[in-house]
């Protein structure tokens, strides 16, 4: 084992297969295309085969064909693997030190984040929507990545229609969160979002990538009114179906690890 640990760390020691790996670890249990990761990482197609091969050799990735389309994914039982050796076998005696500390089993309020690029409409509406689903467990906040200069009017106009407050709700920048109290949970519910690489957050949250398609360029290409309000519609219901999974975990019966592993989960089936 010392040795496969210490050919993937010298795979992950080039600065390009790190920065693959890293984004591939934001949009996880995303697969993505060879042409999106080498437009994301402006690398070209001939490199960026020779750094998915090396990732894969050493089993961090996996890759899957869907259709005429190979899809690549991190392959989350190797890492595992890999930094479990790091802190079981290296780290020895002092795995309290490696590790972050602890997610607490006191109850007591929960803070959530939610990220996107404009903070117009989908983080937007996950707040609105994790504050009425949540009850008194959950303080919810969102941000964008690059703000747009407020929120969008269909989103808003869709969260009333539905009874939720939205007089708190206005869009900010993900910076200004630095001097915030650490997180507890932070989801990116864009693809854009997940894929830049954002200041790192006081607290190590658990993290969560739940992309859902923006309803505001749905609502741009649609023909109709009725097209344009179904993709928000569709956000929505998309978010919900998370947000609710999300509230009903037993968190205080869950450690860190089962934590990020029951996100990972609803990223999966969440879609409407």
């Amino acid at each position: 084992m010392e040795k496969e640990v210490a050919e993937t760390l010298a795979v992950l020691g080039h600065p390009q297969r790190l920065a693959l790996f890293r984004l591939l670890m934001r949009r996880y249990p995303d697969r993505l295309p060879a042409g999106e990761i080498a437009q994301i990482l402006g690398l070209k197609p001939s490199t960026l085969s020779a750094y998915l091969a090396a990732l894969m050799q050493v089993g961090l990735l996996g890759k899957e064909r869907v259709g005429t389309s190979l899809l690549y994914s991190i392959e989350m039982g190797a890492v595992r693997e890999t930094f479990g050796f790091l802190l079981d076998d290296c780290c020895r005696g002092r795995v309290s030190d490696c590790l972050p500390a602890p997610a607490s089993t006191t109850p007591r309020r929960f803070r959530v984040l939610f990220v996107c690029t404009g903070n117009s409409a989908r983080s937007l509406m996950a707040e609105a929507l994790l504050r009425a689903l949540g009850g008194d467990r959950f303080e919810a906040h969102s941000a964008g990545t690059h703000p747009a200069s407020g929120p969008n009017p269909q989103a808003l106009a869709l969260l009333e229609g539905q009874q939720h407050g939205t007089s708190g709700l206005y869009s900010k920048d993900f910076g200004s969160l630095a001097s915030e109290p650490p997180f507890d949970f932070v989801f990116t519910v864009c693809d854009r979002a997940a894929n830049e690489e954002c200041p790192a957050l006081p607290g190590h949250p658990v993290s969560g990538h739940w992309g859902v398609p923006d309803p505001v360029i749905e609502a741009a290409r649609a023909r109709t009114p009725a097209e344009a309000a179904l993709a928000f519609r569709a956000a929505y219901g998309a978010l919900r179906n998370r947000i609710e999974a999300f509230a009903a975990l037993p968190f205080e019966t869950l450690d860190r690890r089962a934590l990020q592993s029951a996100v990972d989960d609803i990223a999966r089936y969440g879609e409407n």
